[in-house]
């Protein structure tokens, strides 16, 4: 059992079981009711609150049933490692260390309310620490992939303006690398068993910080979140989003496309740089007081995610398609999930023979959902439903789900089209609040009444969605958001690379890979393509994050351009795609 944070809760619990509690909030709710108080806020049934807080309105309401005794005896947060490591939390045990932990933020790293702070850290429980005291003391939380080179992350600090910066020590020397580039960045915290020069450490802050943190009152659209979505064009985009629109916009998804309870224990396997780690490792569960499971591996394994499935009590699991692919390809029949009930996919599309296969082999069905980091689930197969295989399902409450044409006009059934959301005269408070600093991107995807998701679709008559594909250049491979500009910039870098295009192209496993078609510098003409090949993906890799560089590269005299000279990534995308 791992003992970091936890060996200094039992002597500190009385704290908060005195009856002047720490905590503020609405009246106390029974168990039934804080679920179905949040999902009729969605469903537009009851106002949406003028301040709310997740951590005081949610955890803190869950954490007081827990101590009544109204709410089932299962942990609130679950975390294994492979090396036999374990850490369980209760509601009060998460309360009582992201007191903590909000007070290091706001003591010892100086940061107030409005702050923004960038944290690029693996599956490790502090990450969840860190979100919640983030969230308790009004501070913005910014996540990043731990996979960010030090160009990710510069790029990152000066975009955002962060003030700290929170990483372990493997990450701490790239950080460093671009400290003279940071003129915004006040603090560094690591998260590491011993201390770093010029770095405050959380574990030894955590042994002399007080738990005793009011929680700040903030309004519904008070800015919690920032997550980086990358663009076709130019650079990651800075997605805002408020503490209303993910605090209360995942009840509905939560209760009726998850099908969680309190007594469920959900394993979400997203790396925690992505938003569906905010949606199905933090939001989604903990406002349906279930358990929020943690299996820190470093990279996906086939056998380690069916021995963990059949050896805890997970209830709910959600993974992405490529997973489900690989999971079928290695063949799971042979593993028994006595306890999952109900599995969930998201990310990307998933394929109706995985879903055949993964019911052969273990009997259960796969309820879709799509969604972005814009927005909560905008569509889902949900429980009870009837699953149409290769759909993404029906509209989830709030949205308005429609299929328009590039002028905003609602088309037929049946009829192909943009993929978008009604926002007028009345917009969800479920989504973004804005791209950071760039006026003219978030006025871009609105047309007419609607917000376009840059999905193109169909909607069959029954009122379900089928996903067609991206309106844009978006490369999404194996559940990563891939922006072509980012690849072919790092590509132009290599002194073989006269210029390139970027684009997708199907793949068995990841759904759809990025390609690169290179037309080389004279220089470089007679060199071997193999090993030119292997050179352009280790350069890809070092000057971006690892999973955006080039699985397959060809070689071409020329690339297909406009009469004003702008390269047509259509053309090339449409030929691998077998549409030319």
């Amino acid at each position: 059992m791992r003992t970091f944070m936890i060996s200094q809760i039992p002597q500190c619990l009385q704290i908060l079981r005195s009856p002047s509690r720490l905590f503020h909030g609405c009246n106390r709710l029974l168990t039934s009711q804080i679920i179905s108080y949040y999902d009729s806020v969605n469903r537009c049934e009851k106002e949406l609150p003028k301040y709310f807080n997740f951590a005081s309105d949610v955890l803190d309401e869950w954490l007081q049933l827990e101590k009544d005794g109204r709410r089932p005896v299962n942990p609130a947060f679950w975390w294994v490692n492979d090396e036999g490591e374990e850490v369980k939390w209760s509601f009060e045990e998460l309360g009582f260390l992201s007191r903590k932990t909000a007070n290091i933020l706001s003591e010892a790293c100086g940061l107030q309310r409005g702050d923004r702070v960038l944290a690029v850290l693996p599956r490790v429980p502090e990450w969840w620490l860190l979100s919640i005291a983030c969230i308790r003391a009004g501070i913005v939380f910014i996540p990043g992939t731990s996979q960010l080179t030090a160009k990710d992350i510069l790029y990152r600090l000066q975009a955002s303006k962060a003030k700290c910066m929170i990483t372990n020590d493997t990450l701490a020397p790239v950080v460093e690398s671009i400290l003279p580039d940071c003129q915004f960045l006040k603090t560094k915290l690591i998260v590491a068993k011993g201390n770093r020069d010029g770095w405050l450490n959380l574990k030894e802050l955590f042994a002399v910080t007080s738990a005793d943190h009011k929680c700040v009152k903030t309004r519904n659209d008070d800015p919690m979140l920032i997550y980086f979505t990358s663009g076709s064009t130019g650079s990651p985009k800075m997605v805002v989003q408020s503490h209303s629109s993910y605090g209360i916009g995942f009840a509905t998804s939560s209760r009726h496309w998850m099908n969680l309870t309190p007594s469920d224990i959900m394993w979400n396997t997203s790396d925690t740089g992505w938003v569906k780690a905010a949606w199905s490792s933090v939001f989604a569960p903990w406002i349906s007081g279930s358990c929020v499971f943690v299996h820190n591996m470093p990279q996906f394994k086939p056998t380690v995610i069916a021995e963990t499935l059949s050896r805890y009590p997970i209830t709910v699991f959600c993974t992405a398609p490529t997973a489900y692919r690989m999971l079928v390809q290695h063949d799971v029949s042979s593993y028994k999930f006595m306890t999952v009930k109900h599995c969930l996919s998201g990310g990307e599309p998933l394929n109706p023979e995985v879903m055949e296969k993964w019911k052969i082999q273990t009997g259960l069905d796969i309820y879709e959902g799509y969604g972005q980091t814009e927005t909560v689930t905008i569509c889902a197969n949900m429980k009870g439903m009837k699953i149409k295989p290769g759909s993404l399902g029906k509209a989830v409450p709030p949205y308005d789900v429609r299929i328009i044409d590039d002028h905003g006009a609602v088309l037929p059934e049946g009829e192909e089209g943009n993929i978008a959301i009604q926002v007028k005269p009345s917009r969800p408070f479920c989504m973004f609040s804005e791209y950071l600093d760039n006026p003219e991107k978030t006025a871009a995807c609105m047309t007419g009444n609607f917000y376009v998701t840059g999905d193109r679709g169909i909607m069959d008559e029954e009122g379900y969605v089928w996903f067609v594909g991206r309106a844009d250049d978006i490369i999404n491979s194996a559940g990563y958001r891939i922006g072509p500009f980012e690849v072919e910039s790092a590509l132009i870098q290599h002194p073989a690379v006269s210029e390139s295009a970027v684009v997708s192209s199907p793949d068995p496993i990841r759904g759809e890979v990025v390609k690169a078609f290179v037309v080389l510098a004279p220089a470089f003409a007679s060199h071997d393509p193999e090993k030119l090949t292997h050179d352009l993906q280790q350069h890809v890799k070092k000057v971006t994050a690892p999973y955006k560089y080039p699985r397959k590269v060809e070689f071409v005299q020329s690339l297909p351009k406009t009469a004003t000279g702008k390269i047509q990534r259509k053309v090339l995308r449409n030929k691998e795609w077998g549409k030319a």
